[in-house]
Formats: structure tokens, sequence, C-alpha cells
């Protein structure tokens, strides 16, 4: 469902309608859920975020723009919630934890359609080895297409941050290719 389909349903859902919420989830979840987990590891951690950024959509609809396109919305409000989140964890780890590393859950890719050639597998595991900062511009870029000013207005960060990003995630992702031997170039 597209944004236009969308948008009767979310003016019901900004009027409270929790059906036509409802509607909304399910059309958007799967989306919401994959990007979660392309900038956070654990099963548990990808499942709070998403439900956290579904009730911060709920009470943050009365300043969505219709004019404006609403999974760019949800994409930032997305973003913000597992920036929101890391921080919070990095201060329990400061906490409770200085002297562990945290240990990272392997995450079990559901949706299959994502990972049909060894390439895309090989390409996904490149990119879950970045930083956070340059794993959510490439996401940001690549799997959701938007624009390198998009990206810097949902971050809200200046547009060259983005590029000095983006251009080291693809200097990072096409020397981490080369190391493990892989034939094609990453652009």
């Amino acid at each position: 469902m597209n944004d236009k389909e969308l948008l009767p349903w979310l003016e019901k859902a900004t009027s409270g309608d929790e059906s036509a919420f409802q509607l909304v989830y399910q059309a958007t979840h799967q989306d919401v859920y994959r990007t979660v987990a392309f900038l956070v590891y654990s099963k548990q951690d990808i499942e709070d975020i998403v439900n956290e950024a579904y009730i911060r959509m709920w009470r943050s609809f009365h300043t969505y723009d219709p004019q404006r396109p609403f999974r760019y919305w949800l994409h930032g409000i997305v973003v913000r919630q597992v920036q929101d989140w890391k921080r919070k964890a990095w201060r329990r780890i400061r906490l409770f934890e200085r002297n562990r590393q945290m240990t990272r859950e392997q995450f079990e890719w559901t949706d299959k359609a994502v990972l049909q050639s060894e390439m895309q597998l090989e390409l996904f595991r490149l990119v879950r080895q970045l930083s956070y900062k340059l794993r959510v511009v490439v996401i940001l870029r690549y799997f959701h297409d938007y624009a390198l000013e998009e990206i810097a207005d949902m971050l809200q960060i200046p547009v060259g941050t983005v590029k000095s990003r983006h251009h080291l995630a693809l200097k990072e992702l096409r020397k981490r290719f080369e190391l493990t031997g892989g034939d094609a170039y990453v652009y």
C-alpha cells in the first residue's frame, strides 16, 4: 500500500480510529521491522524498538504533514527511536558493565526475498559490520532510496556530514568486499 492509499486511513488514525491505525500498522510493519533489524542486532531489542516506534507514531500523528510522504515521516521516527535506544543502552553499559563487552546475537533473517542471492547476503553481512553512523546512512540511501538531503533532514545533521559518512561507508564496503575476495565492485 503506497502513501496515497494510506492517506485516508492516516486521517482516520489521527482522529483516534484504532482500526485505521491497525491497517497502517499492517501496511508498514514489515518495512519498519527490516529497517530496525539492519540497525540493531538483538532480536528482542528489534521488537522493543519497533513497538516503541509505533507508540511514538501514535502519539505524534498530530505532527504529520499530509503534504509530505508518510513513509519518510515514519522512517524519521524509526531512526530517532533507534538512536534513543542506542543512547540508553550506552548509558546502561557504562553504568553497569564498564569492563564487559556487549555480546551480539546473530540476527535470524525472516524475509527470504531480501536475501535471494549469495551476493546480497555477503553485502548485507558487510553492511552490518559498519559502524552505526555509517550503516544508517547506507540503509536509508540504498534500502529506502532517500536522497542525501532527505537523510540529513531525517537524522538532523548537515548534508556535508551525510555525504562524508556516505563516502566513508562506500570506501569501507569496497575495502571489506575486496578483502573477502569479491568479484563485484561496490558502488
